[in-house]
C-alpha cells in the first residue's frame, strides 16, 4: 500500500474513532445526575477518562499522516478504535436494556469485553517496546515481543470464551452467551492468564531502558519525552492512591481537593501521546531537558514548602496557644514566613538540580560567571583575549575558534584563530 492510501486509510480509522466517542460522551452526559463510587456526579470520571483516551488516536493519526511506516501511530489508532468500540457496546446495552425490540445486549457485551485488553495491553507492552522509530530495540528481543502478543490474544480468548455472568464487564444480571459451558471446572486456570499480562509489562520497560542506555542524540530526546510523561502519570496516580486511601480510612466524604487530584490524574494520560507525538514529530524536541529541569526544581519546591509549613503551623500553635488560644495566627504566620523563603529556596534547589543533574550545564555556568568577574579587571588586551578563547573552548569544546576584534575607524580587522 502506497502512503498516499496509508495516510487515508489513518484520516478514515480516526474519523469513524471519533464518531464512536462523540457517540459515548453524547450517552455518558445523560446519565442521571447522581452520586457514584468516584465521588463524582454523574458519569464525570468516564467522561474525563474518554476525552483523555482520545489524545490517543489524535496523535496516532497525526504520526501516520507524517510517518505512514512507522508502527507507532497505527498502535495508537488501534487503542482508540479499541476503547471507541468498547464505549458503542456499552452504549448500545444500555439502551437495549430499557428498549425490548433492541435484541442481544448480551451477546454485544460478550463480544466485545475483551476490547480492554488491547486498550491497556498496547500501550503498557508494544507502544513503549517499538517507541519511537516502530521498531524493537534489537532482534534479541523478538521472542519476547511475539510472547507478549501470544498473552494478550490469550487474555482476549478467556474473557470471551469463560461461561458465567457478565459481572467484570459491569453487567451481573447477563449471562455470557458465548461462554463454553465445557470450560467451567477450568475456570480457575483460567483465571490466571491475566497474571502474564504484569511479565509483559515489566518486560517492555526492561527494553525501553535497553534501549534508553544505548541511544544517542535525537533518540535519547525523543526517550526523554516518554520517560517523562510516563513518570508525571505514575507519580499522579500514587499521590492519588495515596490521597484517597487517605480519605477513605478517615472515613470522610471525598473533600473537593481529593475530586481535583483525581480529575487531573484521569487528564494527564493524554501525556502520554502527546510527549509522543511531540518526540516523533520533532516539535519543540530540544525543549525535553528544560520541562524535566523544571519539573524537578517546582515538585522539589513544592515538597520542601509543604513540609516546612506543616512544621510551622504545628510549632507556632503549640507555642501561640496559651495566650492565642485557637485563633489563626500560627497560620497567618507560617503563611508569610513560607512566602519569605521561597525565592531563597527556588534558587538553592535549582542550584542542587543543576550540580546533580546537570553537571555540564552547571559547570559551564561557573565558568562564565569567573570570567564575568574577571573581565572586570582586566586591561591587557593580549592576556583578555586568550583567557577568552579559553572559557569558549572549555565551555563549548568547539573544533575550530575565531576571535574577531575590531580596531579603530579606519583600520583594518584583525582576527586570533584557535583550532
Amino acid at each position: 500500500m502506497s502512503d498516499i492510501a496509508l495516510r487515508r486509510l489513518a484520516w478514515g480509522v480516526f474519523g469513524l474513532t471519533t464518531l464512536a466517542f462523540v457517540v459515548n460522551v453524547v450517552r455518558l452526559i445523560q446519565i442521571p445526575p447522581e452520586t457514584t463510587s468516584w465521588g463524582y456526579p454523574g458519569a464525570g470520571p468516564e467522561i474525563l477518562l474518554s476525552l483523555a483516551v482520545f489524545t490517543f488516536p489524535l496523535v496516532g493519526a497525526l504520526i501516520s499522516s507524517r510517518h505512514p511506516r512507522n508502527a507507532i501511530g497505527w498502535i495508537l489508532l488501534v487503542i482508540g478504535v479499541a476503547w471507541g468500540l468498547n464505549g458503542l457496546s456499552l452504549t448500545y446495552t444500555a439502551y437495549a436494556l430499557h428498549e425490548t425490540w433492541a435484541p442481544g445486549p448480551d451477546l454485544v457485551i460478550a463480544v466485545t469485553a475483551w476490547l480492554w485488553v488491547p486498550g491497556v495491553g498496547l500501550p503498557a507492552t508494544f507502544l513503549i517496546m517499538l517507541f519511537p522509530n516502530g521498531h524493537l530495540p534489537s532482534p534479541r528481543w523478538r521472542p519476547f515481543a511475539w510472547f507478549c502478543g501470544a498473552v494478550l490474544v490469550l487474555v482476549s480468548v478467556v474473557y470471551t470464551i469463560t461461561p458465567g455472568s457478565l459481572d467484570e464487564a459491569g453487567y451481573p444480571e447477563l449471562q455470557n452467551p458465548v461462554g463454553i459451558e465445557a470450560l467451567r471446572p477450568l475456570i480457575p486456570v483460567l483465571d490466571l492468564a491475566p497474571v502474564l499480562m504484569p511479565i509483559c509489562i515489566i518486560g517492555a520497560a526492561a527494553a525501553l531502558v535497553h534501549r534508553f542506555r544505548g541511544s544517542v542524540a535525537q533518540e535519547r530526546l525523543q526517550l526523554k519525552w516518554l520517560v517523562a510523561a510516563a513518570s508525571a502519570v505514575a507519580f499522579g496516580a500514587l499521590v492519588a492512591v495515596s490521597a484517597s486511601a487517605g480519605t477513605g480510612m478517615a472515613g470522610t466524604d471525598t473533600p473537593a481537593w481529593l475530586k481535583l487530584v483525581q480529575q487531573v490524574e484521569l487528564l494527564s494520560l493524554s501525556l502520554i501521546p502527546v510527549a509522543m507525538g511531540i518526540a516523533i514529530l520533532r516539535h519543540r524536541l530540544y525543549d525535553i531537558d528544560v520541562i524535566i529541569n523544571r519539573t524537578l526544581v517546582y515538585l522539589g519546591l513544592t515538597g520542601t514548602l509543604g513540609l516546612a509549613y506543616l512544621a510551622a503551623v504545628t510549632v507556632l500553635q503549640a507555642a501561640f496557644r496559651p495566650f492565642a488560644g485557637e485563633s489563626n495566627l500560627a497560620i497567618a504566620v507560617s503563611t508569610l514566613a513560607v512566602a519569605g523563603v521561597f525565592r531563597p529556596a527556588h534558587l538553592r534547589i535549582q542550584a542542587f538540580i543543576d550540580r546533580r543533574f546537570y553537571r555540564s550545564k552547571y559547570d559551564a555556568a561557573q565558568t562564565v560567571q569567573r570570567f564575568s568577574a574577571r573581565l572586570r579587571d582586566e586591561v591587557d588586551l593580549e592576556a583578555l583575549t586568550a583567557e577568552m578563547i579559553a572559557v569558549v573552548t572549555e565551555v563549548m569544546q568547539p573544533s575550530k575558534v575565531s576571535l574577531w576584534l575590531k580596531e579603530a575607524r579606519g583600520t583594518p580587522e584583525t582576527s586570533q584563530v584557535v583550532s
